[in-house]
C-alpha cells in the first residue's frame, strides 16, 4: 500500500501549552469588560440599539446555552449606563370621564413624591375642612349673611301682610306654610264662620281673591328667589373660603411641580372638584348615617369620597439611575402590557385607577426589553399585543376578557402611554425563519438580526478571554480559581465541545458547568487552585453519571446478543459507526453492515429503505452507491448486478449518510469475494466519484468502537477509518490517544474509497487502463471479473427467450427485421438469482 493513512498521536487532540498564560491564578486577571466570541452579534446589537429609526428592534439568534441572554443583558446594561432614567408615569382620576383615567408624565424619581404629597394634602383637607366651617370667622360671616337674608325675607312677608290687612285679609303662618284668610272686625274667620256670613259679605271677599292670589304668588316668588340667591351666595362664600384653604394647602405642591403642566392642571381639577362636592366630602351627621349602604361604615364612606384625589403610580425610576433593562421571563399578555385588578366591596367587583398595574413595557419604557421567543409565541395574544404596541408607539392596557366580550361589567379604559423602547427577542434559527417567512409585521418591526455563533477561533486572544471568563465566574460564585494548567485543560475540553481543533466553543453554559464541577473536585482534593486533574475528574465523573445507556449497549454486544466482531475477516461485512444521544450525552455505537450481491438489474437495494426504517438522507446515500458502481464499472457494458444492504439487528431506524462508504466497502468486498478486516470500523459518506466526505460525531464514533475493543482486549490491529476532512475535528479522549501512541489502536484517514478498501482488505484497489481493465491482483480487477461473469450469464439466460419471442413475431408478421434493432437482452424479462 502506498498510502500513509495512519494518523499520529499529535493529530488526534489539540494540546494547549500552559506557558501561554502568564498568570499563576485566574484571580489575578482583570474582569472582562466585553462579550467574548460574539463580535458579529455585538455589532448587530450595537447597530439596533443606536439607530433611532422605527422598526429596528432586534432578534438575537442562537442555540440555547450559547450565552445569548447573558451577552444581551451585559451589552444592554453597558449601553443603558450612558442613557438617563426615563420619566415616571402615573394614573389619576379623570373628573370629566371617570372610566378613562388620565396619564401623568413626571420627571424620573418624582412619582412617589407626588403620591406622598397628595396623600398628605388629603389628610390635611380632611382635618382642616371641618375645622374651617366650625371656626369663629366663618360662623360670624355666615351669621351676618343669614341675618341679612332673613331681614329681607321678613320684609317681603311684612309687605304682603300689610297689603292683605288693608283689604280685610290676614296672612296665616302654619307648619304647612303660608295661607290667606279673611278677617271680620279684626278677627280671622274660620271656615265654619265664613260659611255663615251674609252672601253679600262673602261676595265682597270673593271679589278680592284673584287680586290677592296674584300678590301672594308674587311675594312667594320673591321669597324663593331670595332663598336661591342666599343659597348661591352662601356657596360662593364657602367656595371662597375653601378655595383659599386649598390654595394654601396646595402651595407647596404647586411650587415643587411648577415645571410639570400636567400636575398643575390636575391640581386645578382637584380644587374645582372639592369645591363642587363639599356636601359629599363633609362628615355626615348622626341623622344621615342610616342612609349609608349596608356594610359600609361612615369612616369608609368618608375615605371613599377622597379616593379620587389619590395618585396611582404606574412606573417609577430613580433619578440618576441608568435606563432600565428588563428581562421578562414569562411574557404573557398581562405581564407585557399590564392589567386592571379588581376588589370586592359588598359582594360586587369594583376597580378604579389605583388598581392599574404596570407591565414589562411600562417598566422598560425609555430603555430595553428582552423576551424569549418561545415564551412570547406560546402565550395567547402576547405576540400580537407586543407588535401592536411597537407599531402604534403606545401602551394601551385592555382587559383580555373584555376584549373577547366575555365580561359584561364596566371596566376602565386608561389613557395610552407613549412608548419608547428597544425590544430584543431571543430565539433559535427555526423560529426566526418561520416568523420572517410568515409574518410581514415581524419583518417590519424586527429588522436587526443578531447571530450568536457556537464557536470562535482558537488563538492566543481567545485563550486569554477564556481565562478571563473563568476568573469572572470564580469571583461571582466564590469558586476555587484555576491554575494555568487547568485553563489549558479547559481549553481542550472547549475545543472538544466545538469538535474542532482550531475552534473554541462559545457554549458558555456547559463550560461554566465544567468550571463549577472542577472547583468541586478541587475542593474535595484540598487544592488551593483548580488543577488539570480536577477537570479530568469532573469530565470522567460526568461521563459515569450519563453513560448508562452506552454501557448497557456494550454489555449486550459483549454477551453476544448483538453481533459485532472485532477480529478476523469476513466477505461483504463491515463494522459501521453511528451516534446516539441520551439526554445531553452523545456516544458512538458500533454496528454491522452486510451486503449480498447477485445477478440482476435492480442495482442497490437497502432493506431499511424498503421497509421504511430509514430517512431520506440515508436513501440518498444508497442511490449514490449505485451511481458510483455504474460510473466505475459500467462504462463498457450495462451493470448487471443487484445488491442487498442492511444494518444487522437494527430495529429502530436509520438516518444519515455517514455509513454510505461502509456500505460501499461491503458491496465491493462481496463482488470481489475478498474479506474485510473486522478489526476496523468505518464511517464516512461518499460522493458519486468515490470521494470520502466528512461526517458528524467523529469523536464519539471513534471512542464508541475503542471502548468495545478495549473491553474485548486491544490487539494492536484494531482501529477506525475516518474521512481525511474530519481530521481537524479530532479531539479524542486521552486514553484513546495513549492507546494510539502505544500502537494498540489505529486511526486512519482516507480521502477516497480506493484508499479505504486497500486498508480494509490489504489488497490494492487498482487503476483502470484505457481499455477499462484493471491490473491483475487488484481488488477492482476481481470486481470487474465478477460483473463480466454476471453479464455473460444474464445474456445466456435472456437470449433463448428473446429468440422465441422473435420467432413468434416472424410467424405472425413475416416482415424483415430492421437493421437498427440490436441483440441486447430485454430489460423487462425477470431474472432469478
Amino acid at each position: 500500500m502506498s498510502h500513509n493513512n495512519h494518523l499520529k498521536p499529535e493529530q488526534l487532540r489539540q494540546k494547549t501549552d500552559a506557558a501561554l498564560f502568564t498568570f499563576e491564578s485566574t484571580e489575578e486577571l482583570e474582569p472582562l469588560e466585553r462579550i467574548i466570541g460574539q463580535d458579529r452579534a455585538v455589532t448587530a446589537i450595537d447597530f439596533g440599539v443606536e439607530i433611532p429609526s422605527k422598526g429596528y428592534n432586534i432578534y438575537a439568534v442562537g442555540p440555547p446555552g450559547s450565552g445569548r441572554t447573558t451577552a444581551v443583558r451585559r451589552f444592554l446594561n453597558q449601553r443603558a449606563a450612558g442613557r438617563p432614567a426615563p420619566p415616571d408615569w402615573c394614573y389619576v382620576y379623570n373628573f370629566d370621564e371617570p372610566r378613562q383615567p388620565r396619564a401623568l408624565q413626571l420627571p424620573s424619581g418624582r412619582a412617589n413624591e407626588l403620591r406622598r404629597k397628595m396623600e398628605e394634602l388629603v389628610e390635611r383637607i380632611q382635618d382642616e375642612l371641618p375645622r374651617m366651617f366650625e371656626g369663629q370667622s366663618y360662623e360670624e360671616r355666615r351669621r351676618e349673611f343669614m341675618q341679612e337674608m332673613q331681614e329681607r325675607q321678613m320684609e317681603i312677608y311684612q309687605n304682603l301682610e300689610n297689603y292683605l290687612n288693608e283689604r280685610g285679609f290676614a296672612l296665616i303662618r302654619s307648619q304647612a306654610g303660608l295661607a290667606i284668610a279673611p278677617m271680620l272686625n279684626g278677627e280671622v274667620l274660620s271656615a265654619e264662620d265664613y260659611q255663615k256670613l251674609d252672601p253679600e259679605i262673602k261676595k265682597r271677599f270673593e271679589d278680592h281673591r284673584p287680586e290677592l292670589q296674584r300678590e301672594f304668588d308674587e311675594a312667594m316668588r320673591k321669597a324663593r328667589q331670595l332663598d336661591r340667591e342666599s343659597k348661591e351666595a352662601l356657596e360662593r362664600i364657602n367656595a371662597e373660603m375653601v378655595g383659599f384653604l386649598l390654595d394654601t394647602l396646595m402651595a407647596d405642591i404647586r411650587e415643587a411641580f411648577e415645571e410639570c403642566p400636567q400636575v398643575l392642571e390636575h391640581l386645578n381639577a382637584v380644587r374645582a372638584d372639592i369645591i363642587s362636592n363639599l356636601n359629599r366630602l363633609m362628615p355626615r351627621g348622626e341623622g344621615q348615617q342610616q342612609q349609608l349602604p349596608f356594610g359600609l361604615s361612615p369612616q369608609r364612606q368618608q375615605e371613599r369620597a377622597f379616593d379620587r384625589y389619590a395618585i396611582g403610580v404606574l412606573a417609577q425610576n430613580e433619578s440618576g439611575q441608568p435606563a432600565p433593562v428588563i428581562i421578562e421571563d414569562n411574557p404573557n399578555y398581562h405581564n407585557l402590557l399590564g392589567r386592571i385588578e379588581h376588589r370586592t366591596e359588598m359582594g360586587t367587583m369594583v376597580t378604579d385607577f389605583r388598581q392599574i398595574r404596570p407591565g414589562a413595557l411600562h417598566r422598560a419604557n425609555g430603555g430595553y426589553l428582552v423576551v424569549e421567543a418561545r415564551g412570547l409565541l406560546t402565550n395567547a395574544m402576547a405576540y400580537d399585543a407586543l407588535k401592536r404596541a411597537l407599531r402604534n408607539n403606545e401602551i394601551k392596557i385592555e382587559e383580555m376578557a373584555q376584549f373577547f366580550g366575555l365580561v359584561a361589567t364596566v371596566s376602565l379604559e386608561p389613557e395610552p402611554i407613549p412608548l419608547d423602547v428597544k425590544v430584543v427577542i431571543i430565539g433559535d434559527h427555526r423560529l426566526y425563519q418561520v416568523l420572517y417567512a410568515m409574518d410581514e409585521e415581524f419583518r417590519e418591526l424586527f429588522k436587526v438580526k443578531a447571530e450568536f455563533v457556537m464557536d470562535m477561533s482558537r488563538d492566543k486572544n481567545s485563550l486569554q478571554d477564556l481565562a478571563g471568563f473563568v476568573g469572572d465566574l470564580c469571583r461571582r460564585e466564590s469558586l476555587i480559581h484555576f491554575a494555568p494548567e487547568a485553563v489549558a485543560r479547559l481549553a481542550e475540553e472547549s475545543s472538544r465541545a466545538a469538535s474542532d481543533q482550531e475552534k473554541l466553543s462559545t457554549h458558555f453554559a456547559s463550560m461554566a458547568d465544567l468550571v463549577r464541577e472542577s472547583s468541586y473536585h478541587a475542593n474535595r482534593a484540598g487544592h488551593s487552585l483548580t488543577q488539570a486533574s480536577d477537570i479530568q475528574n469532573a469530565v470522567d465523573d460526568k461521563r459515569r453519571r450519563l453513560d448508562y445507556v452506552k454501557q448497557r449497549y456494550l454489555e449486550v454486544i459483549r454477551r453476544g446478543t448483538i453481533l459485532v466482531q472485532t477480529e478476523g475477516a469476513i466477505v461483504g461485512q463491515t463494522n459501521a459507526l453511528s451516534v446516539a444521544q441520551s439526554a445531553d450525552f452523545i456516544f458512538g455505537l458500533p454496528s454491522r453492515i452486510s451486503a449480498r450481491t447477485f445477478m440482476g438489474r435492480s442495482s442497490v437495494v437497502s432493506v431499511e429503505r424498503e421497509v421504511k426504517l430509514s430517512g431520506p438522507i440515508h436513501g440518498k446515500g444508497n442511490m449514490i452507491l449505485s451511481s458510483y458502481l455504474a460510473g466505475r464499472f459500467a462504462q463498457q457494458r450495462p451493470l448487471t448486478m443487484s445488491a442487498s444492504l442492511t444494518f444487522e439487528q437494527n430495529y429502530s431506524g436509520v438516518e444519515g449518510d455517514s455509513a454510505s462508504s461502509t456500505e460501499l466497502y461491503s458491496i465491493l468486498s462481496s463482488l470481489a469475494d475478498v474479506p474485510i478486516k473486522q478489526s476496523f470500523a468505518v464511517t464516512g459518506s461518499v460522493s458519486q466519484s468515490g470521494q470520502v466526505q466528512a461526517i458528524g460525531g467523529v469523536n464519539a464514533k471513534i471512542e464508541g468502537f475503542f471502548d468495545l475493543c478495549r473491553e474485548r482486549g486491544l490487539t494492536g490491529d484494531q482501529g477506525v477509518l475516518i474521512p481525511q476532512s474530519n481530521v481537524r475535528n479530532l479531539m479524542l479522549r486521552s486514553d484513546v490517544v495513549e492507546a494510539v501512541e502505544q500502537g494498540q489502536f489505529h486511526i486512519c484517514a482516507v480521502s477516497t474509497i480506493e484508499e479505504g478498501i486497500e486498508l480494509l482488505t490489504g489488497m490494492p484497489a487498482g487503476e483502470e487502463d484505457e481499455e477499462g481493465n484493471y491490473p491483475e491482483g487488484t481488488l477492482y480487477a476481481l470486481v470487474k471479473k465478477k460483473l463480466d461473469t454476471y453479464a455473460e450469464r444474464m445474456k445466456r439466460v435472456s437470449q433463448p427467450q428473446r429468440n422465441d419471442n422473435q420467432g413468434s413475431e416472424q410467424e405472425s408478421e413475416p416482415e424483415e427485421k430492421s437493421d437498427d434493432e440490436d441483440d441486447l437482452p430485454d430489460p423487462d424479462i425477470p431474472v432469478s438469482s
